[in-house]
């Protein structure tokens, strides 16, 4: 992938005012417009279930609003906030801790995807020549980046010893959002996020909450009229999915028989209306 350089001076705005910025920055790729809201998000690399649901929950809410998802390339939480910023045709920009180079690019294993990022309109970010490797060092420097060209950093699910958590307390050095999904008490990935909650990060539950924070106005508020193009049952469905909810908890809701509805929830699933996942259904 042939790559470009980034002098100081064409850096992104938010990038020139971080403490510490890059000498220059190598690309691969599109890099998004600068209107944009840029929003990080990263978590842990061993994810449960639930951080995976709500990652592309809160990204799936941002379909169609003018937001770049941020993230490390990493294994975990990263991978399925670019992926998911891909299935809701959101621009995505990947920083590695590594060169850009196919033979460095870290994680190797992740090699596709940073292909279908830069296919589907985004790039690869990095301060690092072309082939450096990764280390121990450069994962701290890239998560200043991160925080850096962001305007907001949400993280999803971070045990208490976390990078995820590096990358939220370069964003507070920098007068950023910082953003936290909680969760369970009992949970080790929740430690961290919970965590940040109690020190004044903003809880975020759904995408929601995140357009709120930007004050922008959202599709909760016109839920009628952008849905129009639905059935009204179709429209009755999404109305009773204001969370996530078994199938026969959604049914009861509906007072609808199970015939009536499920080939209706078939046909919204094969159209990328709804989800089920978990056990539960959702909208997208």
């Amino acid at each position: 992938m042939q790559q470009k350089v980034l002098k100081p001076n064409q850096f992104p705005k938010m990038l020139k005012e971080i403490p510490s910025p890059p000498k220059e920055l190598y690309f691969v790729g599109k890099l998004p417009a600068e209107d944009k809201i840029h929003l990080a998000v990263v978590g842990t690399r061993k994810f449960s279930n639930y951080g995976k649901e709500a990652c592309e929950k809160i990204i799936s809410g941002l379909r169609g609003y003018d937001f770049v998802i941020v993230s490390g390339l990493a294994l975990g939480i990263d991978s399925i906030a670019h992926k998911a910023a891909i299935d809701n045709n959101l621009a995505t920009v990947a920083i590695p801790g590594s060169g850009l180079s196919d033979r460095v690019l870290h994680p190797h294993s992740n090699l596709k995807l940073a292909k279908q990022i830069v296919e589907a309109g985004g790039c690869l970010l990095s301060e690092f020549p072309a082939d450096y490797p990764a280390g121990l060092h450069t994962f701290p420097q890239r998560n200043r980046i991160i925080a850096g060209i962001s305007a907001g950093t949400l993280i999803i699910e971070a045990p208490e010893r976390s990078g995820a958590l590096i990358t939220a307390g370069f964003a507070l050095d920098f007068n950023r959002d910082v953003f936290s999904v909680p969760g369970s008490i009992f949970s080790e990935n929740s430690k961290g996020t919970n965590r940040l909650i109690k020190m004044g990060a903003m809880p975020v539950v759904s995408a929601d909450d995140i357009l709120d924070a930007f004050d922008i106005p959202h599709e909760g508020e016109n839920l009628k009229l952008n849905l129009s193009f639905l059935s009204p049952l179709e429209q009755k469905i999404i109305e009773a999915l204001t969370d996530p909810m078994p199938k026969d908890d959604l049914i009861r809701k509906l007072n609808l028989a199970a015939h009536e509805i499920n080939p209706i929830l078939t046909m919204m699933q094969l159209n990328g209306i709804i989800k089920e996942s978990g056990g539960e259904v959702y909208r997208i």
